[in-house]
């Protein structure tokens, strides 16, 4: 046995790199996302394809809801396109934020018997969320397409920022919530009530001119421009929507600045949850 050296100075057991063993371990990320995928769907006869039947009934539900009752659809043009890109956005955040924050307990035989980066698992539960979100960004694109969606670089580009702002601010609650999960389980309630939250503070099933008809454009709308999920669900509509329409759709005011502000945000919450999740890390095969 070689003991430690000067240079292989002894380290603290459970001190790593935080996210960047992550990276060094991309094979364990891979073997558990695969492993999340094969336990999520054993035993089932539509397997990934769930991927498909529950954003479909979602949208039609809402459709008939808000677009047929309300009349939504009747003030928004191709409403169909705007309120899947809404869902997509919103279902993805969902998914991977609830899936992280049950990442380590839903782990807790693994966490227990070896050791290696507990952030493997809320990344995996992202990553896994990530392989849901592309089936249904592939029926969206085709849709939209069908509607006349012709984007240029610049709406396309509003898309990946929309993405990048919620895989980030999903993965930094989901390491938030997930360490604390596993001293109080009442943080699974709290998520629960933060998603359900979040589909009626974002602009999903409706535009955010009925927001500023509402509250008007004071303080209340710069708080809600505030939260990270407003802004890229405005990205997701102004890719996959506007291009589709006749351009005259007037545009959220400030939506550069809101975009950066939200990802800015969101490696600040990310930051946070990376710092609380390596003080809780000691002690989870304890409390497990």
């Amino acid at each position: 046995m070689t003991l430690p050296t000067a240079a292989q100075p002894f380290a603290a057991p459970g001190r790593g790199g935080g996210l960047l063993d992550v990276f060094r371990r991309r094979y364990l990320a891979k073997l558990l996302v695969n492993k999340e995928l094969r336990v999520r769907y054993r035993g089932s006869v539509l397997g990934l394809l769930w991927s498909y039947v529950k954003p479909a009934v979602q949208f039609v539900v809402f459709y008939f809801a808000v677009g047929v009752f309300l009349r939504m659809n009747q003030n928004v043009d191709d409403f169909a396109v705007y309120l899947f890109s809404g869902i997509v956005a919103i279902n993805f955040f969902s998914e991977a934020f609830g899936n992280a924050t049950r990442s380590i307990v839903g782990n807790s035989a693994l966490v227990k018997k070896i050791y290696l980066p507990r952030e493997l698992f809320p990344v995996s539960s992202v990553w896994v969320a990530v392989v849901h979100f592309l089936p249904q960004l592939v029926v969206l694109i085709i849709g939209a397409f069908i509607a006349g969606w012709r984007p240029n670089l610049l709406e396309l580009s509003a898309g990946l920022l929309g993405f990048v702002i919620i895989a980030v601010l999903s993965l930094g609650l989901g390491l938030f919530f997930g360490a604390i999960n596993v001293l109080f389980r009442d943080a699974e309630n709290i998520v629960d009530l933060i998603l359900m939250v979040a589909t009626w503070m974002s602009p999903v099933l409706y535009q955010w001119t009925n927001v500023t008809d509402a509250i008007g454009k004071g303080v209340l709308w710069y708080i809600y421009q505030a939260n990270p999920l407003t802004a890229a669900v405005e990205l997701f509509h102004y890719c996959f929507w506007f291009p589709g329409t006749d351009g005259s759709a007037p545009l959220p005011p400030g939506l550069l600045w809101s975009s950066l502000f939200a990802l800015v945000l969101s490696f600040v919450v990310l930051g946070i949850g990376q710092l609380v999740f390596r003080r809780l890390d000691g002690r989870f095969a304890q409390e497990l």
